[in-house]
């Protein structure tokens, strides 16, 4: 049997990177998976490969920035299957901005994609567990910068620490309905997001991946499908009564200094 066998997964933010690799661990372990994303192309990639491999899954066009596209995603999932079991936010928006330069354009940008949405895609979600009684599961991906970060991450390690004590109050509030929810503090990883970023704010050059990788202590960024792996253990009954829980992934060890 898979961790997740005949859970239904939605993995909000899903069409790419961490999210894509979490859909694919996911239908490995047995899940049905709906992914969400804002364009249809990578959507439609992803559900066609999980398909063409023996699984079960459905790409629903969303914006999570927009509040009601955020619970309407969940809706989505409701209507197709009936239910859902586990829900991950994966989305988010790292684009730059310092305490000095960012706008409130772009402070509004974080907070709707990195908290708002979250927030509202598990109001959608625990509401379908509470109102059938039944125990679920929610992992959110937040960030190791969301203990300090970059002085560059102004807006994003304000709306991501927001997320992680969203995790713990929601964790709170839910452990008599049994729905564990949890929170995974990623550090540097390598997506093709990672990558536009690298190259559109700060200039890198193709080869940044093994640059980075030779200046870290493991010789190498945190990988897509390990993280996949850590979360789909999360989502599933083995990883037992651990609610409110927000992991550090990474490498560097907080409070750690040389």
């Amino acid at each position: 049997m898979g961790l997740l066998d005949d859970k239904i997964v939605l993995v909000n933010g899903g069409t790419q990177g961490v999210g894509a690799a979490i859909a694919r661990a996911a239908v490995r372990e047995g899940a049905v998976v709906a992914v969400t994303g804002r364009r249809p192309e990578p959507g439609e990639a992803l559900v066609a490969e999980l398909t063409a491999a023996g699984g079960k899954a459905l790409y629903v066009r969303a914006d999570l920035a927009d509040a009601e596209q955020a619970k309407t995603s969940v809706a989505r999932v409701v209507e197709a299957y009936g239910r859902v079991d586990c829900l991950v936010n994966s989305a988010g928006l790292t684009s730059r901005g310092t305490l000095l330069d960012t706008t409130p354009e772009l402070f509004d940008q974080h907070i709707a994609i990195n908290l708002k949405g979250p927030f509202f895609a598990m109001q959608a979600a625990v509401a379908d567990m509470v109102a059938r009684q039944a125990p679920g599961t929610v992992v959110n991906i937040i960030t190791s910068s969301a203990h300090g970060g970059q002085p560059f991450l102004a807006p994003y390690v304000a709306a991501k620490a927001g997320l992680i004590g969203l995790t713990r109050n929601a964790a709170h509030a839910h452990r008599w309905d049994r729905v564990r929810i949890n929170g995974l503090n990623i550090g540097w990883t390598a997506t093709e997001g990672e990558d536009a970023t690298q190259k559109f704010f700060h200039g890198a050059g193709d080869d940044w991946r093994e640059e980075a990788a030779g200046k870290l202590p493991m010789g190498k960024l945190g990988q897509p499908d390990e993280i996949a792996d850590f979360v789909v253990f999360l989502l599933s009954e083995r990883s037992g009564v651990v609610t409110g829980s927000v992991i550090d992934w990474d490498q560097n060890v907080l409070g750690g200094l040389d």
